[in-house]
């Protein structure tokens, strides 16, 4: 279950990659969209296999899909924009390698929070600023499946040999896998409609079927 979990965040990025190519969205956006496979094909392998190597190709990327998320989020107001990329892959580096030597534990979870919590401040920015109610609704569904999520991976941790003699096992830890793809695909997509209003590409939120949200941009004739 915690390995199969991860299908949907392949299948979401993939789409999201497909939308950022087809309308020419900046590579930063196509990038994210790889990081979010990349992760969930590591943990696909790590939950698989148990295995530290693994393990290492599951926990690191998600520090570097938090770093890419930092970027996306404070560059366009960063006023010496060549120091921060290069700040933020050196950091990166230097993590992967530190990872590699050292066996982190609740290290990790701690240093992985104050990514996340780093980037809340700027995300609220956004928020605040942004008109349009199905952009709004994005945002709104960014929490509630982070909320969601949270509980199922804080239950299944706390309580796992209790749930374990259950008769049925709501498998918590993959219900937080496939939280967190709706949620990657949420932010994502929330991020996107907020730089295209920053590039006045008159982007608009339109629902495939009715139901999945991706942005659709108008760009001006001269880009």
């Amino acid at each position: 279950f915690n390995t199969i979990s991860n299908i949907p965040g392949i299948l979401f990025a993939l789409i999201g990659l497909i939308n950022a190519l087809r309308q020419r969205f900046e590579k930063r956006f196509s990038v994210l969209h790889i990081s979010n496979m990349i992760l969930s094909i590591g943990s696909m392998l790590y939950h698989a296999t148990l295995q530290r190597v693994q393990q290492q190709g599951d926990e690191t990327p998600m520090v570097w899909e938090m770093l890419l998320y930092f970027y996306i989020l404070y560059s366009p107001d960063w006023h010496y924009r060549s120091t921060m990329p290069t700040f933020l892959f050196f950091y990166g580096v230097g993590f992967a390698i530190a990872h590699a030597l050292i066996r982190f534990e609740i290290g990790f979870k701690v240093h992985y929070i104050i990514l996340c919590l780093l980037c809340i401040p700027r995300m609220y920015k956004y928020y605040i600023y942004t008109k349009d109610n199905y952009a709004k609704r994005l945002a709104k569904l960014y929490i509630a499946t982070l909320f969601l999520g949270s509980i199922c991976w804080l239950m299944d941790r706390v309580l796992c040999k209790e749930i374990s003699h259950w008769y049925f096992n709501p498998q918590g830890h993959a219900l937080w896998h496939v939280f967190m793809s709706f949620n990657s695909y949420f932010a994502n997509t929330f991020l996107m409609f907020c730089r295209a209003e920053q590039r006045r590409w008159d982007p608009k939120i339109v629902h495939f079927f009715g139901v999945f949200p991706y942005v659709k941009i108008q760009k001006p004739k001269s880009q």
